[in-house]
């Protein structure tokens, strides 16, 4: 499975948890950051470097979406691997 079908399903699945995901432009000599999960008006908002690798942006969408409860929605079980959950 390639690492741009893994970040099409992850961002999916934040935003069925209700998590916009934002890709910006964030200089690098301001943070040492990837991207990180914010809350704005009440609204869960992702910002992530969009210049980052792929692989990058899967660690840090996979890293937020962990932190929300998963047992009621689909996850595919290529994505539960990769979240390391059991299914079931």
């Amino acid at each position: 499975m390639s690492d741009a079908f893994l970040l099409n399903q992850l961002e999916e699945l934040a935003n069925k948890l209700g998590v916009k995901v934002r890709y910006e432009n964030i200089t690098l000599e301001e943070s040492s950051s990837t991207g990180g999960l914010c809350r704005l008006k009440g609204e869960y908002v992702l910002i992530i470097h969009s210049q980052a690798p792929v692989k990058e942006k899967i660690q840090v969408i996979a890293k937020v979406v962990k932190r929300f409860p998963l047992g009621d929605i689909y996850i595919r079980p290529v994505l539960r691997e990769l979240l390391g959950e059991s299914k079931g």
